[in-house]
């Protein structure tokens, strides 16, 4: 059985579940969230494994917790945004979050608990569309057509080959095929080199620029969901 230092103890016993969050914050943040168990995170915070009980049930309530601790420090919106930059600004808010903390992404897919803090979340965006006049109707249709837009990713059908499970989407370019490669894909698949082509000509570095493809899909469902609320949409 192990026992506690001295020093843990008194470690275990000034802990607080705020100081457990953080410190499985910073040790996604430094080497993602798969290195986060209980093991490793009581060692970082000097403790026992066991001490960490007393804050956290388990991984998937540390994991849930560490979730709320970002998703709580979301940016509001300006108070006098209208509708449509009031969901523009927390959803931009909550990819600037993601861009900070790269586990969020995977995280926040993996998640099977809506926590009150999530539910504040959701409830605060839903609360930005109905309160531009849109009706419950739309608002809830809104809901479902911006998914995990809202928590600043979009997720693709098939990730770049570099890119790593879980990504929100860094923009890093795989290797560019040779000639005589990218013109046998051609031949069967034209549509999709031409996009590809053409994304390589407008971009130096040769790959998807996803912030701009996010605010672009973000900003094109703002506008439709404006144009069904002034056309008095309905679902039925």
């Amino acid at each position: 059985m192990s026992r506690a230092t001295p020093d843990a103890a008194r470690a275990a016993g000034r802990l607080s579940r705020a100081q457990v969050l953080e410190g499985a914050v910073r040790l996604a943040d430094a080497d993602g969230l798969d290195a986060v168990s209980m093991r490793r995170l009581s060692a970082e915070l000097g403790v026992v494994p066991m001490a960490l009980y007393k804050h956290v049930v388990d991984k998937d309530d540390l994991v849930a917790g560490m979730i709320d601790s970002v998703v709580a420090r979301y940016p509001a919106p300006e108070p006098d945004a209208g509708w449509r930059d009031a969901v523009r600004q927390r959803v931009l808010g909550a990819r600037d979050a993601l861009q900070e903390h790269p586990w969020l992404r995977c995280a926040i897919e993996r998640a099977t608990l809506r926590t009150p803090t999530v539910l504040a979340y959701m409830n605060a965006v839903a609360g930005d569309l109905r309160g531009g006049g849109l009706s419950y109707d739309l608002v809830h249709h809104a809901m479902h057509a911006l998914g995990h837009r809202i928590w600043g990713f979009s997720p693709e059908a098939f990730a770049a080959p570099d890119a790593p499970a879980g990504a929100a989407g860094t923009g890093a370019a795989a290797p560019a095929p040779e000639p005589a490669e990218l013109e046998a894909l051609a031949a069967h698949f034209p549509h999709v080199v031409a996009i590809a082509v053409d994304t390589a000509q407008r971009n130096p570095l040769g790959a998807c620029d996803t912030d701009a493809e996010f605010v672009f899909t973000l900003d094109l469902l703002l506008d439709a969901f404006g144009r069904l609320h002034e056309a008095g949409w309905a679902s039925h």
